[in-house]
């Protein structure tokens, strides 16, 4: 119970701080901008009715609907993680991404667009909010996450989204591998004995010749 009380506080102050930046932006910074490190890095109020870099364009309504089902989706992955301490970063990757998502949402829902503000300038980078910040940084550490650090069993609970039973299934066949290898060392062993014995019987009537 604890751990969702804190998700949801992580979850709903980057949301909040998300927001306000964005109203900080439409109020203050709409007519100038901020440079702060010239030809680098500047702040300046920007429009997005579409995705980023500027595709789907004027394509809010898909967009929100689109981004509403991956957040049911996200939701579904979450109550399915093991409530483990190994867990415990993707737990937080994934309530930085809904965080992200929200936050875009709530602009698409109320304002009919996104509010960017953020501008590398030296490399002309299409500019961005804190809620785009949350979804890049938080795929790039899931990725991480997945490739270096987590085994394919640690895993295993993702089977659990497309069905019941199919997380097992794996760890049947584990078994049913072992039984099967199980029973040709036992196999082995006894044709062993087998001819040991026999020998040792053609030895003994050798001797007695």
């Amino acid at each position: 119970m604890k751990a969702r009380i804190r998700d949801l506080l992580i979850f709903a102050v980057l949301v909040l701080l998300d927001q306000l930046s964005k109203y900080w932006v439409k109020t203050d910074l709409i007519n100038r901008d901020i440079v702060l490190i010239p030809k680098v890095l500047k702040l300046q109020y920007h429009t997005n009715t579409g995705a980023v870099w500027g595709i789907l364009t004027d394509k809010t309504v898909f967009l929100s609907i689109f981004t509403i089902l991956v957040l049911l989706l996200i939701i579904i992955f979450y109550f399915k993680i093991p409530r483990q301490k190994k867990y415990l970063a993707l737990n937080i990757i994934i309530v930085v991404i809904a965080a992200g998502a929200v936050g875009n949402l709530i602009d698409r829902i109320f304002l009919g667009y996104v509010i960017d503000f953020i501008y590398f300038e030296l490399i002309n980078f299409p500019l961005f909010n804190f809620a785009d910040s949350y979804l890049v940084v938080s795929c790039i550490a899931l990725f991480l996450l997945t490739i270096f650090y987590y085994k394919d069993e640690d895993l295993l609970f993702i089977y659990g989204l497309f069905g019941k039973g199919k997380a097992s299934e794996p760890n049947n066949q584990k078994r049913d591998s072992k039984a099967i290898s199980d029973d040709k060392i036992t196999a082995n062993i006894s044709s062993i004995d087998d001819g040991t014995d026999e020998i040792v019987y053609d030895k003994f009537n050798d001797d007695k010749e």
